[in-house]
């Protein structure tokens, strides 16, 4: 089968080329997918750099010892393992996976959901990680409630518009922030108010909000706080740092300041859940959150969709069509 493979680290576009490779089997556990469209992430910008520096301890010192990224994931289920009645062949479902940007992956079920009839497959391979993570941001972090104000900062990406809609559903005062060609887009999905952050700073601004989701790394913790309502929540979540350890400098900052001031600081790690693919694809399935694609490359592109995604100004998702 053909996938898109790097053999050292590197930017996409240059490490990153298309090979013939094995086809994965279905263990009695697995099932094998054919994989229709992949979600390109930072994260596999990332891992395909191999920064920051300390993940290379896990993931190979001077060179990749897995050479396919990708996580997110929509096919056609084509095999089922022994073990496996949850799925069947034919089934089209949506998830997450590892080395997902090539024809085919063997895929554990539980990491798997049936594809909503409402969305492509091109759509729903952007839901994974960044619905994931913004159901978990506004759901469970901030535990939102209906009526309180909401600020995402980095409204139009693929993260902040599942987030924008996510706590629009939840009842929630919704403004985004985003650059001038954007702002249309964000106004689409429901935010209330748009800030464009090419003219204004929210942080200078006068107003207050209960929870702030920020997607980006423009400004201080103590600027992002002075916008925060006395007990409100902030949860800095741009995966951007240094380059030897990444965000995990300012992850531990905003948890070492958390328990001495008034607002939650939240930093977290989120974590595919299959219930929580289901909750999004009931979402879609009922036209309340609609997966955003911003731009489609062929998996021979794959590098060039990579290095999109990693360049943080990405519109929705990025995706990659096998």
């Amino acid at each position: 089968m053909k996938a898109a493979v790097h053999h050292e680290y590197g930017p996409p576009e240059v490490v990153i080329a298309l090979e013939d490779v094995a086809e994965p089997e279905a263990g009695d556990r697995d099932v094998l997918v054919r994989v229709h469209a992949a979600g390109a992430n930072w994260a596999d910008w990332s891992m395909t750099m191999g920064m920051p520096y300390i993940m290379r301890a896990g993931y190979g010192l001077r060179a990749p010892r897995k050479g396919i990224r990708g996580t997110d994931v929509a096919g056609v289920v084509t095999e089922v393992g022994a073990q496996v009645t949850a799925l069947r062949p034919g089934d089209e479902v949506f998830g997450w996976g590892t080395a997902t940007f090539a024809e085919y992956v063997s895929v554990p079920p539980d990491h798997l959901v049936t594809k909503p009839t409402a969305t492509t497959f091109e759509h729903a391979a952007g839901i994974a990680m960044a619905g994931c993570v913004a159901l978990q941001a506004m759901r469970d972090v901030a535990k939102l409630r209906a009526g309180q104000k909401v600020l995402v900062n980095g409204a139009s990406g693929g993260i902040g518009s599942f987030a924008v809609q996510i706590a629009k559903a939840l009842g929630a005062e919704v403004t985004g922030v985003c650059s001038t060609p954007n702002i249309e887009l964000v106004r689409s999905l429901g935010a209330d108010h748009v800030i464009d952050y090419t003219v204004d700073e929210f942080t200078e601004g006068d107003e207050r909000y209960d929870v702030i989701l920020d997607m980006a790394d423009n400004r201080s913790l103590a600027e992002r706080r002075r916008v925060v309502n006395r007990n409100g929540t902030l949860i800095p979540n741009s995966g951007v740092g240094g380059p030897w350890f990444g965000s995990v400098g300012r992850i531990l900052g905003a948890r070492a300041v958390s328990p001495f001031v008034s607002q939650k600081l939240r930093p977290f790690l989120s974590i595919a859940k299959r219930e929580d693919l289901e909750t999004l694809a009931e979402l879609i399935e009922g036209g309340t959150v609609t997966p955003v694609v911003g731009a489609t490359y062929p998996l021979a592109d794959a590098g060039a969709a990579i290095a999109h995604a990693g360049s943080g100004h990405a519109q929705g998702k990025v995706v990659i069509v096998v």
